[in-house]
């Protein structure tokens, strides 16, 4: 299936089982949908990551380790983005979903699982998405999101989003 033969709602439900494949309790948190906003921009999709900040605060298994914790402000998670190459994107977020941030050797899913999941949700948005991080490449800083170890991928085609965030604590 190439991404010009899906329909705009195939490709949501494709965004969300792709997605629903990265995802992993307490751990790999994800989220996918279709802007509401007209002409949605780097906000709307900071907005869209703060209410999966929100979720994982709300979450029982993380609310001892993030007590007090309210999600940064849109404005803030927006300077916290680096962009990520296109051609970067699949490899980085098959990596966010199959590899622990504390623990390398440790893995969430198996690799192939991760890799064939991250080049569907890739493939959706098309090769003019833009995707985005919360890690500098410049010089391998993380602008963390919340008090814990994170790190976020987040790509758009400019109607259709895709989220997805590991969290930890050691």
């Amino acid at each position: 299936m190439t991404y010009s033969a899906v329909t705009p709602m195939g490709i949501l439900a494709g965004l969300e089982v792709g997605m629903a494949e990265l995802s992993t309790p307490m751990r790999v948190y994800v989220a996918a949908g279709r802007f509401t906003e007209p002409e949605p921009d780097l906000p709307e999709l900071a907005a869209r990551i703060r209410l999966l900040l929100a979720e994982i605060a709300a979450d029982e298994a993380w609310r001892r380790f993030l007590p007090g914790y309210a999600p940064p402000p849109v404005r803030e998670i927006c300077a916290a983005l680096e962009p990520v190459e296109m051609h970067e994107a699949a490899a980085f977020l098959a990596g966010l979903a199959a590899v622990d941030l504390v623990w390398p050797s440790h893995r969430h899913l198996p690799a192939e699982v991760a890799e064939r999941a991250a080049d569907r949700v890739v493939s959706l948005l098309g090769p003019e998405a833009s995707w985005w991080t919360n890690h500098d490449a410049g010089c391998g800083a993380v602008n963390g999101l919340t008090p814990v170890f994170d790190s976020l991928l987040a790509g758009t085609d400019g109607e259709h989003f895709a989220l997805a965030l590991q969290i930890a604590d050691d």
